[in-house]
């Protein structure tokens, strides 16, 4: 997960009088009557993500009730972020010792077996060893939970979400659909349950499983409409659908819940403009959102939103590129910036540039690497071929750029599936079509927009690419089908846009 995300979230909090609609759970827990309502609220954020929210509300219920056990609990389990890999070791641990000076201490001030073992589980989670290590434990005893507490729903939900941490970050289908059997059944038993829906989504939000989350996608903006993630967490399914309407409106709300500025909502909100074809609102949206870059993650939120527009609107030209975004401490932005100020470059037939740009992306791979991130080195190793191929076919050198890009679109097929606006900002098949079809060979091209689609639905530019391959093909069927799924995309589009008219005068014409 992006290095932003957590900031913008943490600053997820909505600004009501009232108590906040985050849905409703059932948790007894033993403590002061008066700090049952803050209790309740620290799980039901917690459900939803918004960590800051939830520590504040466990330390009001601690300052109702000094001895709430489980007010600690929540409190300590809040500084883990299991699904983004995140965890305040030393905050966590802090918690725990206001509680007690050992672990027997505390363990011995819960006043239940059941409250003991959720105390053991976050025990676990923040004892010795490695993050991996005591990840696996806080799992295996939220499992051992729900053995123990069949009619839990939240031991279900919390060992749901320790199931998603299992692997640091990295999806792991097996861990994720066990993960979706508890949600599953949490869900079922109590439909308003945020977590249910919440960690439903997040195991199936890719583009295979999507379908399996739509319900509660659809659930989830309703079952917390005060929690920002909340309704941005079901464009997680939208976008993995092609949905992008939807993608649009509920990421609109989550930016309204929180602030205007570059990070993870206004990224997704971007991008689902851009698939519109609504490019004057994704440009008034950057402008919108430029002069609240001033942090490190914002600064590299605004450098994938630009380096998305661009290679969406084609315009290798434009003024974005005056754009100042300091990036020296976001080595993969870096290499996002460099990759598409290099694919502009080449589209433009500018090859000193491309080449440079390629230079400065070579670089960077070694450099996200040595800081240890190497999933992102990997990312940005596929965009350095990419590059390096575009360059070849700019040469003349047509059999070598091929064999550069089907390497890039092999490397790019053994990466985790991403979820969200693509961290490679060419996807790589996609890429590979457009040369082929620049090539004439059509047929290929075809199928490599097929399979770009099949990894990214409904992603415009490839459904352009598709229907110019299929009707250059002779596959009327194909062209038809994929112009209509455009149409679909741009019934809002900019009316001064030709692509569509032009699209539809190709299929007509075969």
């Amino acid at each position: 997960m992006r290095n932003y995300l957590l900031a913008i979230t943490l600053a997820a909090t909505p600004a009501l009088a009232q108590e906040p609609r985050l849905g409703t759970i059932d948790f007894p827990a033993t403590g002061a009557p008066a700090a049952q309502p803050a209790f309740r609220r620290g799980v039901l954020y917690l459900h939803s993500f918004e960590y800051a929210s939830a520590i504040r509300a466990f330390r009001e219920a601690e300052a109702a009730d000094p001895g709430f056990v489980m007010a600690y609990w929540g409190e300590a389990l809040a500084y883990t972020h299991p699904v983004w890999d995140q965890q305040d070791l030393d905050s966590g641990r802090s918690v725990l010792a206001r509680l007690g000076p050992t672990r027997e201490a505390r363990l011995a001030r819960a006043a239940t077996a059941r409250e003991r073992a959720y105390l053991a589980a976050v025990e676990e989670l923040y004892g010795s060893g490695s993050k991996q290590r005591r990840d696996t434990l806080f799992s295996r005893a939220m499992l051992r939970m729900v053995d123990d507490y069949p009619g839990d729903l939240e031991a279900k939900a919390f060992a749901s979400l320790g199931l998603l941490g299992l692997n640091q970050g990295v999806r792991d289908y097996g861990a994720y659909m066990r993960a979706a059997v508890l949600a599953q059944q949490v869900y079922r038993a109590n439909p308003d349950h945020p977590g249910g829906a919440h960690f439903i989504i997040h195991a199936f939000d890719d583009p295979i499983h999507a379908p399996l989350g739509l319900e509660a996608a659809r659930a989830y903006s309703r079952i917390a409409p005060d929690a920002a993630h909340a309704q941005h967490m079901t464009t997680h399914i939208f976008l993995a659908l092609g949905m992008w309407d939807d993608v649009v409106s509920q990421n609109t709300i989550a930016v309204n819940l929180t602030l205007w500025a570059p990070g993870h909502y206004t990224e997704w909100l971007h991008y689902g403009e851009l698939q519109q074809g609504r490019y004057g609102a994704a440009t008034t949206l950057m402008v919108r959102v430029r002069g609240a870059a001033t942090t490190s993650g914002r600064r590299a939120a605004l450098a994938l939103m630009r380096a998305q527009h661009v290679i969406a609107t084609e315009d290798w030209s434009g003024s974005l590129w005056t754009w100042p975004i300091a990036l020296d401490d976001q080595p993969l932005a870096a290499a996002q910036d460099a990759f598409a100020r290099g694919l502009a470059a080449a589209r433009r037939g500018d090859r000193n540039e491309a080449g440079a740009q390629r230079s400065v992306l070579a670089t960077l791979v070694d450099v996200v690497r040595g800081r240890g991130d190497s999933l992102g080195a990997r990312k940005a190793a596929v965009m350095e071929q990419e590059l390096r191929g575009v360059l070849r076919h700019l040469e003349g050198g047509a059999d070598d750029a091929l064999a550069l890009l089907r390497e890039a679109a092999g490397q790019e097929d053994g990466l985790p599936v991403d979820f969200g606006p693509p961290e490679i900002v060419k996807p790589a098949h996609e890429l590979l079509g457009e040369v082929l079809l620049q090539l004439g060979r059509s047929g290929e091209a075809q199928r490599e927009f097929t399979r770009a689609l099949a990894m990214a639905p409904g992603r415009s530019r490839a459904l352009v690419g598709l229907v110019r391959a299929a009707a250059a093909a002779g596959d009327r069927p194909a062209a038809e089908e994929a112009l209509r799924q455009f149409e679909g995309n741009w019934h809002a589009a900019d009316p001064d846009l030709a692509e569509l008219r032009t699209l539809r005068a190709l299929v007509a014409a075969r």
